[in-house]
């Protein structure tokens, strides 16, 4: 009887990853118009008598409430000669990020048929790590300085928490969290399980979107601290269960388990090792475990609430 119940477990497996290979062979096939403009290197060759071409092609970037001259001081400005030759540095050509953008847009058009793939800008912004990302409808902003690597000199004094992200292999994590938050709504209610699941809608947009991307950069996390997650996820799930925390609309949660922050604040002696967001990776396998277990499309799941999710997920932690 063992022996039946492994060959059925191991053809399953073996039927999914075939599966899995098709669907991915047929989203490869995708064709994709990608356009990529690079503002941050037009700004950076820029003169004063070059300014009224560069303002007309990227007349989005240029309110209009400022004068040519502030344009002018700010190209000789020396922060932003520096800013120009980091980026130039890392980033002398935009293949390998074209590539796994272009993998991104297959992928949202398969799932997302409908939606538009936007116009890529390159730019640079004063290290606005806030704002690395805007994708505002056909237009999507990409700020290269603060992609330019965890140790890198220009990010002296920014907390170590906030340098993960500032890698250039995140960048296409970050504009497939920025179309999954175009997507997914925002939670109606102020329980903590509601704001659970909506980041945990958006990471599991990321399974289907980068999947070649491993679950560690998905999170902004370091290997160990996926590792973490993954060995305390039982741990995690009963100390939010056992201190009636799911149901409860405490803002003060949000900011220990969900946002960004050095670590989770469980207000006891394992916090400094607990990596940060574990509220939002509980939702994540909570949204993974509904979708195993019910047949329900990716739009649909989008738009289901919170409860329903959490109700028929019948979630339960890896141990």
């Amino acid at each position: 009887m063992l022996k039946r119940l492994l060959i059925i477990f191991l053809f399953a497996s073996l039927f999914s990853c075939v599966e899995d290979d098709g669907r991915e062979e047929e989203i490869a096939a995708i064709s994709i118009d990608m356009e990529v403009e690079r503002f941050d290197q037009r700004f950076a060759n820029a003169t004063a008598d070059s300014l009224p071409s560069l303002k007309k092609d990227f007349a989005f970037l240029f309110p209009r409430q400022y004068p040519d001259i502030l344009w002018v001081e700010k190209m000789n400005d020396t922060i932003q000669l520096e800013l120009n030759k980091a980026v130039a540095a890392e980033f002398p050509n935009l293949d390998e990020t074209e590539e796994n953008l272009e993998r991104l847009f297959q992928h949202i058009k398969y799932y997302f048929p409908q939606r538009k793939i936007p116009k890529v800008v390159t730019l640079t912004s004063d290290v606005d790590y806030r704002n690395q990302v805007v994708w505002a409808d056909s237009l999507l902003l990409i700020a290269l300085d603060t992609y330019l690597g965890m140790d890198h000199p220009l990010y002296t004094g920014v907390q170590d928490y906030i340098k993960k992200e500032m890698q250039k292999e995140q960048v296409t994590v970050d504009v497939a969290e920025a179309f999954a938050q175009n997507v997914v709504p925002r939670p109606a209610s102020r329980d903590f399980l509601a704001h659970m699941i909506y980041y945990g809608k958006i990471l599991y947009l990321k399974d289907l979107l980068i999947p070649f991307k491993t679950d560690a950069q998905k999170m902004t996390y370091l290997p160990q601290e996926m590792e973490w997650a993954e060995a305390n996820e039982e741990q995690v799930w009963r100390y939010f269960v056992e201190r009636e925390l799911l149901y409860s609309s405490d803002s003060d949660l949000q900011t220990r388990f969900l946002y960004p922050a050095p670590f989770s604040k469980f207000y006891l002696e394992l916090d400094a090792e607990a990596p940060p967001r574990l509220g939002q990776f509980i939702g994540w396998e909570i949204v993974r475990q509904y979708m195993e277990k019910n047949d329900v499309s990716v739009e649909e799941m989008v738009q289901t609430d919170a409860a329903t999710i959490f109700k028929h997920s019948k979630y339960k932690p890896q141990k």
